[in-house]
């Protein structure tokens, strides 16, 4: 039976949305309103004089190459830390979700890593592949492998693609995890009579079953590669070698804190906004679809 609080009148519900509702004008709106807003105008680095512009700002953006090809790089990137990291979570998960001795340390070890901030993952990391005092560049060198990613733009891209994914690992984990304990016990014994064990038991019976967590986790961690890497990036490489790790955040970042280039950061910025927001509409129609079926 459901439950349901009746207050007797508007006071005491205004009071209980309104913090949250400051936090969204705040945090949220009111940014996104001024990024619009500086989209439109063009002013000079040390913002005496402003001029209106209207839409110029993006289609300078779309007609530099480079910027185009920021774009490709961010979707690469994106799409190799998200296929990294839930790969690597939904393997760690199955193995978790056995009933194995001491499995509740195992899963409290592998969320450790999602509580550290990304700046401090990235420093942690050039301990190890730092070309000259890393462990990890160490070992290579060793075997006769010439490492150093501040020089080489492909190794630069994959380690910043590897912190990225391994930060995003435990978050990943947990979601799957979950996922996995809400299958019916009765669904699995059924398909195991039927002969379905192994691979073909994971293939047809329990991924279907996850594809509302995969979706949902697939947005999620596109934000996240698009966004909260910033710090890892910006602690590893800078951007470098050349622009090999620029990625769209990291641009917005160049152009409009060092470069002081404040409407071409601005549309930059909106540009994101709304890739969000498309991704983000195209994830609630899907659960939403998945949910009525």
């Amino acid at each position: 039976m459901e439950r349901r609080t009746i207050f007797s009148g508007w006071a005491l519900p205004a009071a209980l949305v309104l913090p949250q509702l400051l936090l969204t004008f705040f945090f949220f709106l009111w940014p996104a309103g001024q990024a619009l807003f500086y989209s439109l105008q063009r002013q000079d680095a040390f913002g005496i004089r402003t001029e209106f512009v209207g839409l110029e700002n993006f289609s300078e953006l779309f007609a530099d190459p480079l910027y185009v090809e920021t774009i490709w790089r961010t979707i690469i990137f994106c799409a190799l830390v998200a296929f990294i990291s839930m790969a690597l979570a939904l393997l760690l998960a199955v193995f978790a979700d056995r009933e194995i001795r001491g499995r509740g340390v195992y899963r409290t070890l592998l969320i450790w890593p999602y509580a550290i901030a990304p700046a401090v993952a990235a420093v942690l990391w050039l301990l190890l592949v730092h070309p000259q005092i890393g462990l990890i560049s160490g070992m290579l060198n060793a075997m006769g492998i010439a490492w150093d990613y501040k020089l080489n733009s492909a190794q630069a891209f994959t380690v910043v693609v590897l912190v990225s994914a391994w930060k995003q690992v435990s978050y990943n984990f947990i979601f799957f995890l979950a996922g996995l304990q809400s299958i019916p016990k009765s669904v699995m014994e059924a398909a195991r009579m039927d002969g379905a064990k192994g691979w073909r038991q994971f293939r047809t019976i329990v991924f279907p079953l996850l594809a509302p967590t995969t979706f949902f986790l697939i947005v999620v961690n596109m934000v996240y590669a698009a966004f909260d890497t910033f710090g890892t990036i910006e602690a590893l490489t800078r951007g470098g070698p050349g622009k090999a790790t620029e990625t769209l955040v990291v641009k917005v970042y160049r152009d409009g804190i060092v470069n002081l280039d404040l409407g071409s950061s601005s549309a930059q910025s909106v540009v994101l906004m709304l890739g969000v927001i498309a991704l983000t509409a195209v994830q609630f129609r899907y659960l939403g679809r998945r949910r009525d079926s």
